[in-house]
């Protein structure tokens, strides 16, 4: 059982990670306002000091603790922490996003200290945006200057206003607030007061407005937390924290990309090389800028070269790398730049058409940007790096790599850094708990799609849907379909990228590589029943990648075939969706457009 703290937008996160398991668990917060909508959580209400959360924890039979609290709850904080430790009971920290520390702004380490700036820098008229919580602390200085605070429009808000005495005529409400510069503009202050809030709370964007405005910025550092607390950063580090904390919670686990695997090994043999001792455990920074730790096996280090291994953790998803060792060897060069190459079992580009030159090692994009920043947070100098997998010829035996022009090893791959479990009965029960959460807290307008990239690109479609909304289909899009519409969706929309359009337009309602290949020749029917040139059905003949279709019809014949693959998906599509449920569908380019829509 997991006890999670929340009432901020890391709580619900933490909601949204949690009730893909399937199981109970619960989620407390100070006051009755801040309550999540949710399938298999039990709500708590109500102040918890260190005795009530031990006794929580023991009555309820609490293995794990989720601390999503605000930063600022340092109380909270510090009786969670006493309470693991009676119980002996692993804490994670889900953490906020905090940008670099800005030396344009005068940082303070806690409240008493702020009013000492302030008066040192002869503040008089100041603009605190700390929370009606911290009007008390600060009395000392709003008693004796002019200070405007921001509250939220409750009437908990106005009754702590008049416990202090604050003055009522210089609160604000968000609802008056507008625009930060707005506000700025109209009371013409000469400081305002932060909390590091962190991303989610806008603190660069507050900060910044005010500077443009030659307004002085403080900012209150947020607390220390408890040594102890276990640190994830988003959505996938805490999910993987929960299956190395408490292994039996979720059905399947997630798992690493090769590319993850070859910035930690890149990482840990150039920390290894600058230290002079191995250096096994690196944090690695996934695409979306959440963090997750690593641990090499094997690190060989000498003056000028360092070589570290990581093992390939697929998680409960059918991979043959799963298992595999990747190796990095870094070493220092005299050109500026890290230059990336790949040594044995790393394959070769053949082939146009895979975001990589002809010739080059089949690195992906994606993963040389990873290893290229993990590496840049130690060392600003050229380096040589090497990726090699020493398994990898064998492995590509196994694979489809040499279809679409890779020889001689395996790819280093990886969009979002972490591999979703998606090939079996258990991901297809996570589905369905995804879209019954979404149902639950009246959500009648699901959006289907493959992964992190098409849920990008589609989501801007629809802004105005809550994050619940978004489910991601893997490769199952006739048992997502049909789960939807089961779960009580009444509108569906599906995001479709061209790989998994031509499987799905010739009927494979599951579109995973080891079930269902590209088929040239149906696809070059397709295109002649569409009226399509001769010159067009030809080169659809010769393709070896779906992606090619892009560059390769001309502006006659593309928006004929891509309008009947479409066409074709939606047929299939319809025989997986009772009649009552509205479908739509989007097919994605490669330049991340929404080309077509249908209807």
């Amino acid at each position: 059982m997991i006890l999670i703290f929340g009432g901020t937008t890391e709580g619900r996160l933490a909601v949204e990670v949690t009730e893909l398991a399937g199981k109970p668990y619960f989620y407390s917060t100070h006051d009755g306002m801040q309550q999540v909508n949710s399938t298999h959580g039990t709500y708590i209400s109500g102040g918890m000091d260190a005795v009530a959360i031990a006794s929580c924890c023991k009555e309820q039979e609490i293995r794990l603790i989720i601390d999503a609290a605000h930063p600022f709850a340092s109380a909270l904080h510090q009786n969670i922490a006493t309470a693991a430790t009676l119980l002996r009971l692993p804490v994670i920290r889900l953490e906020r996003h905090y940008p670099p520390k800005d030396s344009r702004i005068i940082w303070c380490h806690n409240y008493g200290h702020a009013i000492q700036l302030l008066n040192a820098h002869h503040v008089n008229c100041l603009l605190a945006l700390t929370g009606v919580k911290t009007i008390e602390r600060l009395k000392e200085y709003w008693t004796q200057h002019d200070c405007y605070f921001r509250i939220l429009d409750r009437d908990a808000s106005r009754e702590i206003l008049r416990h202090t005495g604050f003055p009522p005529a210089r609160t604000l409400t968000y609802s008056d607030e507008g625009r930060i510069d707005g506000l700025l503009s109209t009371l013409h202050p000469q400081a305002i007061l932060l909390k590091e809030s962190g991303a989610t709370g806008g603190f660069s964007e507050k900060a910044q407005a005010a500077l443009e405005q030659g307004v002085k910025v403080f900012a209150i550092e947020r607390p220390t937390l408890p040594s102890s607390f276990h640190i994830a950063t988003g959505r996938f580090s805490l999910r993987r924290m929960i299956e190395q904390l408490l292994p039996d919670f979720f059905p399947l686990r997630s798992g690493i990309t090769t590319g993850t695997c070859a910035a930690a090994a890149a990482k840990a043999a150039l920390a290894s090389l600058l230290s002079g001792t191995e250096q096994r455990t690196v944090q690695i920074t996934l695409p979306n800028d959440e963090e997750i730790t690593l641990v090499a096996e094997h690190i060989h280090c000498d003056k000028h070269c360092a070589t570290a291994t990581v093992r390939k953790d697929a998680g409960d998803d059918p991979d043959v790398t799963h298992g595999t060792l990747i190796v990095a060897r870094v070493k220092y060069a005299s050109h500026p730049d890290i230059a990336i190459t790949g040594g044995e079992g790393v394959g070769r580009v053949t082939l146009p058409g895979l975001g990589i030159p002809v010739g080059e090692a089949a690195i992906n994009p994606t993963p040389r940007r990873m290893i290229v920043q993990a590496l840049q947070q130690l060392y600003q100098g050229g380096l040589d790096v090497e990726i090699s997998v020493p398994e990898g010829k064998a492995l590509a035996e196994k694979t489809f790599n040499h279809r679409v022009g890779v020889v001689g090893g395996i790819s280093i791959i990886g969009t979002s850094g972490i591999v979703q479990p998606f090939s079996n009965e258990a991901f297809i029960d996570a589905i369905r708990r995804e879209v019954q959460v979404a149902v639950a807290t009246g959500i009648r307008h699901v959006v289907l799609n493959s992964g992190a990239r098409s849920e990008r690109i589609v989501k801007q479609q629809f802004p105005h849907l809550p994050a619940q909304a978004f489910v991601h289909y893997g490769n199952a899009i006739g048992e997502t379909l049909s789960i939807a519409c089961q779960e009580g969706a009444e509108t569906i929309t599906l995001g479709l990228m061209i790989g998994k359009a031509v499987k799905l337009a010739e009927g494979h309602t599951n579109t995973h590589s080891h079930k269902v290949l590209m088929n040239t020749e149906f696809l070059k029917t397709l295109a002649a029943d569409a009226g399509c040139s001769a010159k067009a059905v030809t080169q659809i003949g010769q393709l070896k990648m779906a992606r090619d279709l892009w560059n390769t019809l001309n502006e006659r014949d593309a928006p004929l075939f891509f309008t009947a693959l479409l066409q074709r998906c939606h047929e299939h599509c319809r025989t997986c969706v009772s009649t009552p449920c509205t479908l739509q569908l989007m097919l994605i380019s490669d330049e991340e457009k929404i080309e077509y829509t249908i209807p």
